[in-house]
């Protein structure tokens, strides 16, 4: 039978058994001739006739395809007039892999509409200089040698004779305008005067509370240098993250004037017994807006109910770039017959303090927000609109050109969670911080001195974030990738940029992230990445005074023409024609799969991808209601986003598993962390269901919490993270929400 079926075939295929495949062939060779004759009309290059002579043979060999599959083979045979050939990109890129253009099905950018609205301005400098106060000889001798400062600020001249007077104030001023020494001017002044001369075993005489572990950290700074001259005072600083046996013992020692972030005070108000208030003469609250901010109000009542318990006199300061309706009820409950200090310019009010010594406190209303903030006079704004999948290479492009091809920049860029700033971070230290040929997957980078990478985000080890802050503070140049907690009262000197590739949730948090450049009458800029459907945000900014100019995409991208390794293979010496959007789209793409080669060379990076993925949607759904129609997460195209993560295709099932971890991990760990016996099972929810509650409110601010409890895990170890390896457990990742 096999052979009867060879012989069948042997006839079938025997010429002159049908007409039709004959006639069919001339067709075909009088349709190839035909295309030769016009081919050689047109006369093509003697290097490419070979590939024109062979191309109608492969349109032939499209036309018996059948027809679902006729337009990817146009797609592949197609010639393109580029400088990079086809047959360069598909002997680069991995067999199997799907790629997709960046520069198309793109949501088209708007017309980015600004309303014009004047900015309020805030006079900084004021002509008085520090020896015209009624201060000790040795403290203006301090600090115009120890501080290089002469001039007081205008916040400093209204606010220090009326603290030195005793009253209470509530002092709003823009960023950078030397709130700090504003009120550690007149502490130091008011405890070296003291007629009984102050000892170390006496206790706390000043409680400064502040929000955050770097700002306690200036702060203690600040007023060492200051005590040089009275060595018989002694500032102490209390935070998370450092160890408590050793704090328990410089407070049995004795701390005159203490530090502290609100919850790891509370943390020693209930377990030290070597605490005390009775001696307490000032209460000062730095940055009360953001102290009472993700549930520190009632850490905040802890404390104030633990000082009126000892001593009931003492003078109360509130200091803020913002005012809320939050600081205005802390005001009514720790203020007493206060002074309100805001500075303004000219037109907007008094001028000297003997104006604001009859100004008494009203409670701040909520106009005043939508009033407007201040805004330093040497900062430019800008915005761009940027799609989806073109967001990591223009984040990528604008770094290159500040910091590899400009001199003496220092940048900062705002991610709204820790698993943000790991992500790009390590992305960004393996890619562009390589040699100048295309970087590698995995290869060492080579360091430059100008282009330094750092990250800082409440996740890290107290050790860890205390040496960061230390070394971006004394550099003069480098990147630090943040998250909020790097947005209140850091006096970082010299940052010439702020880029905040996530949006910010409110205007005044966008007054403090741009505030951390163009202080005390620096110069400074500030970039707002937005994609087009949050392009109303603009209108959002102006409505409380914030004006932003437009900083077109195409701009950006055009550094990459400057770099080298970017450029497409080309064939044989064909030269490099004039820079246009062709070009400045290919060095893109070629950009973009470096970080999609290096997301995909791994299992873990693909994960670690993922989870930096899943971090910014669970942070794009805590938009608060009023700029949900802004920032929605319907919104977003899934596939678009996830491009910006160097990931090829959305991932399917990206919440599901997650959110059921999340939950079997914070019910695990109050299970454990439960005191007591365990309770009967007919009743469990009775005690456990708060406690979760509870636990996860104290995970979702641990940006700004005391550090004793977030991050340790139940055994007591915290755990570290050194990049894609390391990830983190799903309590990481919940601590890790902004």
């Amino acid at each position: 039978m096999a052979a009867t079926d060879g012989v069948l075939l042997q006839l079938s295929a025997a010429p002159g058994t049908s007409s039709r495949p004959r006639a069919a062939q001339a067709r075909r060779q009088a349709q190839a001739t035909k295309r030769k004759r016009q081919a050689s009309r047109q006369a093509p290059p003697a290097k490419r006739r070979n590939e024109a002579s062979s191309l109608p043979a492969k349109k032939t060999a499209v036309k018996e395809t059948p027809r679902t599959l006729k337009g990817k083979a146009k797609k592949v045979f197609s010639p393109k007039k580029s400088s990079a050939s086809s047959s360069g990109r598909n002997q680069e890129q991995k067999p199997g892999v799907k790629t997709s253009s960046l520069f198309k099905n793109n949501p088209e950018i708007p017309q980015l509409r600004r309303p014009l609205v004047k900015q309020m301005q805030e006079n900084v400098f004021s002509s008085e200089a520090f020896h015209e106060l009624d201060l000790h000889p040795h403290l203006i001798s301090t600090i115009n040698a120890v501080l290089n400062i002469s001039h007081m600020t205008s916040v400093q001249k209204q606010s220090i004779p009326m603290l030195l007077e005793g009253r209470d104030a509530l002092v709003r001023s823009q960023t950078g305008s030397g709130k700090t020494l504003a009120y550690c001017i007149p502490v130091v002044q008011s405890l070296q005067a003291m007629k009984t001369k102050i000892q170390r075993s006496d206790g706390p005489y000043a409680l400064v509370l502040v929000p955050t572990r770097e700002l306690a950290l200036q702060s203690f700074d600040t007023f060492q240098k200051l005590l040089k001259p009275f060595t018989w005072i002694v500032p102490g600083v209390l935070m998370g993250g450092e160890k408590k046996k050793s704090e328990k013992a410089r407070l049995r020692k004795g701390i005159n004037i203490l530090i502290s972030t609100p919850g790891r005070l509370v943390d020693h108000i209930k377990s030290t017994k070597s605490i005390h208030f009775s001696r307490i003469q000032w209460l000062v609250l730095d940055e009360a807006d953001r102290i009472l901010d993700l549930g520190f109000e009632k850490d905040i009542t802890v404390i104030l109910n633990a000082i009126n318990a000892e001593s009931q006199k003492r003078q109360n300061v509130l200091l803020s770039a913002t005012l809320t309706e939050g600081v205005a009820r802390l005001a009514d409950i720790s203020l007493h017959n206060p002074v309100s200090i805001s500075v303004l310019d000219e037109s907007h009010g008094p001028s000297s303090p003997e104006d604001y010594a009859g100004l008494e406190l009203c409670a701040p209303q909520p106009s005043d927000e939508l009033d407007g903030f201040a805004i330093p006079e040497g900062l430019d704004q800008y915005v761009t609109l940027v799609p989806s999948k073109l967001r990591l290479v223009c984040l990528a492009a604008f770094l290159l050109q500040k910091c590899k091809f400009e001199a003496d920049q220092k940048v900062i860029v705002f991610f709204s969670s820790c698993e943000l700033v790991e992500f790009h971070y390590h992305l960004f230290l393996q890619t562009l911080l390589s040699s100048p040929e295309v970087p590698v997957p995995g290869q060492v980078p080579s360091g430059c001195t100008r282009f330094r990478f750092l990250r800082l985000h409440g996740s890290m080890d107290q050790e860890e974030r205390t040496a960061v802050f230390q070394e971006f503070a004394r550099s003069g140049t480098g990147v630090l990738f943040c998250t909020d907690v790097a947005a209140r009262g850091l006096d970082l000197p010299q940052v010439t940029w702020i880029v905040q590739y996530n949006a910010p949730s409110s205007p005044a948090e966008y007054i403090h992230r741009v505030g951390r450049t163009a202080r005390i009458g620096c110069r400074g800029s500030s970039l707002l990445v937005l994609a087009p459907s949050e392009a109303e945000y603009v209108n959002s900014l102006a409505s409380h005074k914030i004006n932003v100019s437009e900083m077109k995409m195409e701009a950006i991208l055009s550094v990459l023409t400057s770099h080298d390794c970017l450029k497409g293979r080309r064939r044989g010496s064909q030269k490099s024609q004039a820079v246009g959007p062709q070009e400045i789209q290919e060095r893109a793409t070629v950009l973009q799969t470096v970080f999609e080669d290096y997301v995909h060379s791994s299992e873990k990076t693909v994960s670690w991808a993922k989870r930096a993925l899943q971090s910014f949607i669970r942070a794009y759904t805590t938009y608060p209601q009023e700029l949900k129609h802004i920032f929605h997460v319907r919104a977003l195209h899934l596939g678009h986003v996830a491009k910006s993560f160097g990931l090829r295709d959305a991932p399917r099932k990206l919440s599901g598993p997650a959110v059921k971890k999340r939950k079997a991990a914070v019910r695990r760990f109050c299970s454990q962390s439960s005191p007591g016996p365990a309770l009967p099972s007919t009743q469990p929810d009775l005690r456990r269901k708060p406690q979760r509650k509870c636990r996860l409110a104290e995970m979702l601010r641990s940006e700004y919490s005391s550090g004793a409890e977030a991050g340790v895990a139940p055994g007591g170890t915290r755990s570290k993270r050194s990049g894609p390896a390391a990830s983190p457990g799903p309590e990481e990742e919940e601590e890790c929400s902004p």
